[in-house]
């Protein structure tokens, strides 16, 4: 290293080198322990170096002296550059060991480096190697000289121009990074619970912020009592845990008392060498104020960061307690103060990843008919019986059972299997509920899984839950079911399908066929009823047993059932328009799709547009759909009586007609189950049932067809009992539109001139 100043009479004549005329040399620096302005020279000519130093060795520059680095040549520079840190400005050589030895340099100094803030400004003895101004603007080069041009003033200018730029922009650089600091410790402030842990880390993210240790306190004072001057400590970190908690008096430490007071008497922050006070103004009657340790004075740009992160935590701990609030009411039932479906997902989710999964079950309770005791006793009432039930449940089942809501009037019990049993839990609910000074007496349904047998997540158990719960349900109430694999494949399954027959029915993949209907005296057709079907696009035909019950549950039948409505009324005007006149066209309604409020509507659409004939069109209903909330039915069963078709009851003799309703319900025929067909040939009861629904028919004045009749034996049978029509594979099985017309024509029923 050479010294950092030269004699300006050592510099040699008739060389390119930094020689400075008609200025008086400057004295030479000497050794200090300020902050200081570090400056790399970077030149291969030796005389430079000092000629440099000299100049601008005993000179400061933004209140501070400069100090000097030197490389002698851009290989030097590169290693020296990797390890020396807050270069603030770098006087560089163009012409090194290469023309552009320079220019490389600058590149890797931004580019491989990244070092963005560090000043550069190019000097050549040679004008002819000028950097191109796009080298300039791409590299961020501060400045370019000739040496010549570079008297003493014109270096002292130019270098005190590039260390203020330098200095703004680390000043613009660490305000950033301390806001990236605050927004940091802010988000992970409010990660926290509780003012206590608030309050903790408050003192944590002001020493991060600072990087300092985190020695300090953090006191409340109450401000409606404006004599007092008690300050009670929130929280301690660091050699202040000494304070212990609760009243901070001038006893445990004087300083600390009177910076304190003083803050809050001045509403403001206070900045000591040795210390910093943090004054948080609050909105709630309360004012916060922190002490921490200092380790050495903070930086001006430090104090305005800390005004930032105050104004940002005051209103962290004014709303401390509505956080804590807000975040009972996202993991906590408002009305049980059970754990809520959220809270119980993350305590399934730990207790699936330990150690007490294989002996652990999971319960829901839902609480039989609770929606009828809320209606009629009211929600007060109802909202008191809740209460009293998961007190119950708490108390009797066992502290060490989780116990949680998780539905209007379901509960969870997760725990123990020894202690979450169907015989416990049940058995609580035969005693009866005091509630306002009446007793109540109540059931409940069970759905259990145990956690062992199941694989997935806690969100997953609990639907396993509650697909046990509704199999619970459907078979009878006060009683429970256990899930099984079986049932979780069985519903998979569904959902399967049901996806494929949404996909299926948009990609045409869904048709219809008609099978006819006979006269069985003139073996003539009368009629065809449409069926669906359904053949996916690889070729398999799915049965209407299995995917009908899916479109029904996932309402898509909707759709799918106005679709058939509509293309079987166009058949029917096509067959027309061929001269089959007197066929009759039966149509197949869900019960969903029938008891849909705008079914009327989708029916008057459907006859208007295909121009059918309603007196040729006939719906058919089943037996159990039919007595299923018959009054309601009979008034819908009125409004498509209006529009002139007509109703047929199919699959009867399945169910339990109450032969009163059947009058009202104005129907026109009767359909004879398939079931008691095949008993006219194959059962020792024989026609007993076929003959009473045709008998009854008869007596109502209904007309009767019988399906499923499949040999010429139960023909005769039910011809001889006066059944007047049928269909079956006996005379055709059911055909695509096309095949329907070519059955008609060569069974021998001519068109109409």
């Amino acid at each position: 290293m050479y010294p950092s100043s030269t004699p300006v009479e050592d510099a040699q004549d008739g060389q390119d080198d930094l020689i400075f005329l008609d200025e008086h040399p400057a004295p030479a620096t000497t050794g200090s322990n300020r902050p200081t302005w570090r400056v790399m020279i970077i030149d291969d000519d030796e005389d430079v170096h000092s000629t440099t130093t000299f100049a601008l060795g005993n000179l400061e520059m933004q209140h501070r002296p400069l100090e000097f680095v030197h490389a002698y040549s851009a290989g030097q520079a590169r290693e020296m550059l990797k390890h020396e840190a807050n270069i603030a400005v770098i006087l560089l050589d163009v012409v090194m060991e290469q023309d552009d030895a320079g220019l490389h340099l600058v590149r890797y100094i931004r580019e491989t480096l990244k070092l963005a803030d560090v000043r550069i400004i190019l000097r050549t003895g040679q004008p002819g190697y000028a950097p191109e101004i796009d080298a300039i603007r791409d590299f961020d080069i501060n400045d370019y000289k000739t040496k010549s041009e570079l008297t003493r003033i014109k270096l002292f200018t130019t270098v005190t121009a590039a260390i203020r730029s330098y200095e703004q922009i680390r000043a613009i650089s660490t305000s950033q990074r301390g806001l990236g600091e605050i927004v940091r410790a802010s988000t992970e402030l409010m990660a926290l619970h509780g003012v206590k842990n608030f309050a903790s880390g408050v003192l944590t993210q002001v020493a991060d912020i600072l990087a300092i240790a985190p020695n300090g306190v953090l006191c409340v004072h109450d401000c409606t009592e404006s004599d007092s001057h008690e300050l009670n400590i929130m929280a301690t970190t660091g050699s202040m845990r000494r304070l212990g908690a609760g009243r901070l008096a001038a006893a445990d430490d004087a300083r600390i008392s009177a910076a304190m007071e003083r803050a809050l008497a001045e509403r403001r922050n206070l900045y000591d060498p040795q210390f910093v006070v943090l004054y948080f103004a609050g909105k709630a009657s309360r004012d916060f104020v922190g002490f921490l340790e200092l380790g050495a004075p903070i930086s001006e740009i430090d104090e305005r960061l800390l005004e930032v992160f105050c104004g940002n935590v005051a209103v962290g701990l004014d709303n401390v307690e509505l956080v804590s609030h807000l975040h009972n009411a996202a993991f906590y039932d408002k009305l049980s103060k059970l754990p809520n479906r959220t809270r119980l997902v993350e305590i399934l989710d730990a207790t699936l990843a330990g150690p007490g999964r294989d002996d652990a079950t999971l319960a829901l309770v839902d609480i039989d008919h609770f929606a009828e005791t809320n209606d009629a006793l009211g929600h007060q009432f109802g909202d008191m019986l809740l209460v009293a039930v998961a007190a119950r449940l708490q108390l009797q089942l066992g502290r060490q059972l989780t116990v949680a809501r998780i539905g209007s009037d379901i509960f969870c019990v997760l725990g123990d299997a020894t202690a979450v049993n169907p015989e416990n839990i049940l058995a609580l609910f035969a005693t009866p509920f005091l509630i306002d000074g009446q007793d109540v007496q109540i059931s409940a349904t069970l759905g259990l899984v145990r956690l062992t047998e199941h694989d997935g997540s806690g969100a997953d158990a609990l639907k396993d839950a509650d697909i046990a719960l509704k199999r619970a349900k459907s078979q009878q109430r006060n009683g429970h079911f256990y899930f099984s694999r079986s049932m979780g494949i069985e519903i998979r399954e569904r959902v399967r399908m049901m996806h494929a027959l949404r996909k299926g029915f948009l990609a045409n993949e869904l048709f219809v066929v008609y099978q006819p209907q006979i006269d069985l005296v003139t073996r003539r057709p009368t009629g065809a009823e449409a069926l669906l079907r359904w053949q996916t696009s690889d070729g398999i035909l799915i049965s209407p047993d299995r995917f009908i019950p899916i479109a029904e549950y996932s309402g898509l039948i909707i759709e799918i059932g106005e679709w058939v409505l509509r293309g079987a009324c166009h058949e029917l005007v096509r067959l027309r328009a061929a001269g089959y006149l007197d066929l009759t066209m039966s149509i197949n309604v869900s019960q969903v799709q029938f008891r849909h409020p705008l079914f009327p509507v989708m029916l008057c659409a459907a006859l208007e547009d295909s121009k059918a004939p309603p007196e040729f069109i006939e719906l058919e209903i089943t037996e159990s759909m039919a007595m299923e909330e018959p009054d309601q039915l009979i008034e819908m069963l009125a409004q498509i009586k209006q529009t002139g078709v007509s109703i047929a009851i199919d699959d009867f003799g399945t169910g339990f007609s109450s032969l009163s309703y059947l009058q009202r319900l104005q129907v026109d025929r009767l359909k004879i189950d398939r079931a008691f067909v095949t008993e006219i040939t194959g059962s020792a009861r024989g026609s007993s049932i076929a003959e009473m629904v045709i008998q009854l028919g008869r007596n109502l004045g209904l007309s009767v067809v019988a399906e499923g009749v499949e040999d010429e034996r139960q023909a005769a049978v039910l011809q001889a009992l006066g059944c007047p029509m049928a269909q079956g594979f006996l005379f055709a099985r059911p055909l695509t539109a096309a095949a329907l017309h070519e059955w008609l024509a060569n069974d021998g029923l001519m068109p109409l001139a």
